[in-house]
């Protein structure tokens, strides 16, 4: 949830995602940045480290706007 929250803050603009979706993304790039970590060798998938929560926001970041471009031509 932190990871959604803070892709979200660090996103610019007005975000048209709700509470829900926040977290799902988070946890999505919570899982892709332990698996980066994991993959580099620095920790594993379930454990909390810098280069995980790191890979882990821009995850999010890069999720956030896919989400926001689905939301958004659905809504036009």
């Amino acid at each position: 949830m932190v990871i959604g929250l803070l892709a979200r803050w660090m996103r610019p603009g007005r975000q048209g995602l709700n509470l829900r979706w926040t977290f799902v993304l988070g946890v999505l790039g919570a899982v892709i940045g332990g698996a980066v970590a994991s993959g580099v060798g620095t920790g594993s998938v379930w454990e909390l480290n810098v280069v995980g929560t790191l890979v882990g926001v821009v995850a999010a970041i890069l999720l956030v706007g896919a989400a926001e471009g689905l939301v958004g031509r659905r809504g036009e």
